[in-house]
């Protein structure tokens, strides 16, 4: 298995396990938040979702200096539900999975990714693997809000 498979399919397992959590919130929790200042959980999938976009646009510009420049499909977009939310999101996946396939071993050590706004700059591989990491964080708080609002958790253990 070549590094971009590697990648890909780390991407397509942080995505499952992420789904199962998101399908499993309640509707009615879905705008619950453990205080003031934190995401809801609909805040925090749409979070994910759209920062998975805007990371592919920041690797395809190989760098985050023309953000604000950059589309976003999903600014005007109103979060209904969980499913129609990953539906939405199908057609950019796909060509965010695409992109990763595309690349070289080559690629992946010798773009550099410009974050100077956040503080980096690195190889294209590892902004990859950061990218996969940020998704699992989020889905980790959002088991965490579960277990704090008594709500039951899916096994993401499978």
């Amino acid at each position: 298995m070549n590094s971009n498979n590697l990648i890909v399919l780390n991407f397509e397992e942080v995505r499952r396990r992420s789904i199962k959590v998101w399908i499993s919130i309640p509707d009615e929790m879905l705008n619950w938040r453990p205080d003031l200042e934190a995401l809801s959980c609909k805040e925090m999938i749409r979070h994910v979702i759209e920062g998975e976009y805007l990371y592919h646009q920041i690797l395809e510009n190989h760098g985050s200096s023309n953000l604000n420049d950059i589309y976003n499909p999903y600014e005007s977009k109103v979060f209904t539900t969980v499913e129609e939310e990953l539906e939405f999101a199908r057609t950019y996946r796909q060509k965010f999975l695409n992109f990763i396939k595309s690349l070289s071993n080559d690629d992946l050590s010798n773009i550099k990714i410009d974050r100077s706004d956040a503080g980096y700059i690195r190889p294209l591989g590892d902004m990859l693997l950061r990218i996969a990491y940020h998704e699992s964080v989020h889905m980790g708080q959002l088991l965490d809000y579960l277990r704090t609002a008594g709500v039951e958790r899916t096994n993401i253990w499978d």
